[in-house]
């Protein structure tokens, strides 16, 4: 371990939700929601305010991109479904994605980190890792100084964990939200990461989760006094390894810093194991939004892919991948969408999935993309 790392990882706070009340913010200290197909723009009255769709009257199958703090502590969360979330807060504001201002937004927050910290790694469109090992300001002040730099370029707040390594920053960004700072070192891992439940270890998921639960394992601590023995043999070797190396707060990872990027991935790790066919519906909405993600990435970027690929995880902890070649480079979220469900045509869907992603490789710049034939094949997602 490199004792005198100091690693960042910066989360927007609700950012979707928090962008959108930049533009509403008649709404603030309401319950808000993000997302769904077909959603009704806000309307304007006669007398010039504004009226907004309310959860309870949605119909439909779409989920939740994101909600304000308000709508969480009602318990609506992102990927729930939308109807689901309508149980929950049926008062809540119903709003429609606006990806374009998302992506404006990220760009600015991104430039004004760069301005004080340059080694950053980009990790989605609303969080980044940063590696302050070598700035010579103290950890707290450059904290301050980089949500100073942020809230002046967006009028955002975001939240900060500094500590030795990359999981434990992920872990120690969430510790304090919303706009939280929070600084940890080895030495506070028993009292600041023990007592948490081992879910908050970005890597283990619902289903390892419970696993580990039936193994009268719940928290961080009591995986770091399990016997890696033990781990193993429920886990395998790899799993079981690194389970064992992040309960005790270990992680070499280094801050990526991605002069020319490789691939571009999103996956989502499901609350619940989704059944193929049951909750066919459900998985193809998500299927499509990481679809979008993707495309919005490589666009952000400045990026087009030549191979899409998928990823499943399996209720058994079993992972599949596909990939397909295509005939022209693309970041057109309907053309990966339709290429990632003839990836996923190629894989037996007899068991429930537990993580779905979408990938795109073989990249190119945007600019000397090679343009797409005429006619897009139509292939099947989910069928």
């Amino acid at each position: 371990m490199h004792s005198h790392r100091r690693i960042a990882h910066l989360d927007m706070d609700a950012f979707f939700a928090s962008v959108e009340l930049l533009h509403y913010p008649e709404l603030r200290g309401q319950p808000v929601v993000v997302g769904g197909r077909r959603v009704a723009p806000p309307q304007i009255l006669p007398d010039g305010s504004r009226q907004f769709a309310r959860l309870r009257d949605y119909a439909g199958r779409g989920v939740v991109t994101t909600s304000t703090y308000e709508a969480r502590a009602l318990g609506v969360f992102s990927a729930m479904g939308l109807m689901k979330a309508a149980q929950r807060a049926p008062g809540a504001i119903l709003l429609p994605a606006n990806f374009d201002a998302y992506r404006d937004y990220s760009r600015r927050f991104k430039a004004a980190v760069a301005t004080i910290a340059p080694h950053i790694e980009d990790r989605g469109i609303d969080e980044i890792y940063i590696d302050l090992s070598d700035l010579p300001e103290d950890s707290p002040t450059l904290a301050r100084q980089i949500k100073a730099a942020i809230f002046a370029a967006t009028g955002l707040t975001c939240s900060i964990g500094i500590t030795p390594n990359k999981l434990l920053a992920k872990i120690a960004s969430d510790l304090d939200k919303p706009n939280g700072i929070t600084i940890l070192g080895l030495d506070n891992v028993p009292a600041r990461i023990w007592p948490l439940p081992a879910r908050r270890i970005n890597g283990i998921g619902p289903k390892a989760g419970d696993k580990l639960a039936g193994l009268g394992i719940v928290t961080i601590g009591e995986l770091a006094a399990a016997p890696r023995e033990l781990l193993c043999r429920h886990f395998g070797q790899r799993y079981g390894d690194w389970l064992h190396q992040v309960a005790h707060g270990l992680d070499e990872r280094p801050v990526a810093v991605e002069r020319e990027i490789k691939s571009v991935s999103r996956e989502s790790t499901f609350e619940r194991d989704l059944h193929p066919q049951q909750d066919r519906a459900e998985l193809s909405e998500i299927f499509t939004a990481l679809c979008r993600h993707v495309a919005a990435d490589l666009q952000r970027k400045g990026y087009a892919s030549r191979t899409i690929g998928i990823k499943l995880r399996f209720a058994d902890f079993q992972i599949v991948t596909r990939d397909l070649t295509l005939p022209a480079t693309t970041a057109d979220a309907v053309v990966i969408r339709r290429a990632a469900g003839e990836c996923l045509k190629r894989v037996p869907l007899q068991q429930r999935i537990r993580l779905l992603g979408v990938r795109a490789g073989g990249l190119q710049p945007l600019h000397a993309a090679t343009p797409a034939p005429a006619e897009q094949p139509q292939l099947p997602l989910f069928a």
